[in-house]
């Protein structure tokens, strides 16, 4: 299936206890490689965020953040280490009493004593539970765009897969032609040269010319690429690291036209193939 690995989604849920927003962002990637920015008290979800991950996605880059904000009456509660506050009041008042004149402390300075003001936590339980419930769901809906996407990647292609078929027709049908215009160019330059020749000798030169020229074999390997490539379009699976091989494939036979080439036409028309293919393989990079 042609499901592009760019794509952007975005999820917000309010709760009672407050709310969580999740932002995915994915890019071309030759694996699949999950990026978790989680505030600390979501770590321990991490592994089942990355389980939901692999399940529903299988290569590229995806950034993946958690924003959360509590409302203020779950805020966690301020409390105070009584026991610590005491001892820290003992002992002032025994230096007050060794040294009279010193200025009393403050209440303010003994809360900062590191220990005396502790933080109730919040349970989070509910919490983690909502957020990897949500996060699949995100990640559900960045499937969505990537397919929808993946879609127009597919028209995209099999447009080039047409332009290229039209290329391939164009020099088949000029092939005989121009093969007829070489051989009476050679035997036209002999006259003019009045080289004698035997004409066996010369009928085979010339057969082999030919036969360095043709390039049947070349457009009938870039007819079965092409096939190919529109069937594996219509694969469920993912089809990103086959299409990039028959990207190679098409390459490599569009070389060889250009390098059999004997005309101004048959170098346009491999002129017009590399650059389809190029477009093509562009776009390849980004399915998944």
């Amino acid at each position: 299936m042609t499901r592009s690995m760019t794509a952007y989604a975005r999820r917000e849920t309010k709760q009672a206890w407050g709310s969580l927003i999740w932002e995915l962002r994915s890019v071309n990637h030759r694996y699949l490689e999950p990026q978790f920015r989680l505030p600390e008290a979501f770590r321990e979800i991490e592994p089942a965020l990355r389980e939901t991950t692999r399940k529903h996605l299988s290569r590229g880059k995806v950034e993946c953040f958690l924003r959360y904000n509590l409302l203020a009456e779950q805020e966690s509660e301020l409390v105070i280490n009584e026991s610590l506050a005491k001892n820290i009041a003992k002992a002032c008042g025994q230096i007050e009493q060794l040294f009279p004149n010193v200025t009393p402390v403050a209440p303010l300075s003994v809360l900062e004593w590191p220990g005396v003001l502790q933080q109730q936590e919040v349970d989070l339980t509910d919490i983690l539970q909502t957020a990897v419930v949500e996060f699949e769901k995100t990640v559900i809906e960045l499937n969505e765009t990537r397919n929808r996407e993946g879609l127009e990647l597919k028209e995209f292609i099999l447009k080039r897969l047409a332009q290229i078929e039209q290329e391939v027709s164009t020099v088949r049908s000029m092939m005989p032609t121009l093969l007829k215009l070489q051989r009476d160019k050679i035997v036209q330059r002999l006259a003019e040269a009045k080289v004698e020749i035997d004409p066996n000798r010369l009928e085979q030169e010339l057969v082999l010319m030919a036969q360095k020229a043709d390039v049947d074999e070349e457009m009938d390997r870039l007819a079965t690429h092409i096939t190919e490539v529109r069937r594996v379009l219509d694969v469920k699976d993912a089809v990103g690291r086959r299409l990039d091989f028959l990207m190679q494939e098409l390459n490599r036979e569009a070389n060889t036209l250009a390098s059999k080439s004997i005309s101004a036409e048959t170098t346009q028309c491999a002129v017009n193939l590399k650059v389809y293919i190029e477009q093509m393989r562009e776009q390849v990079q980004n399915i998944e």
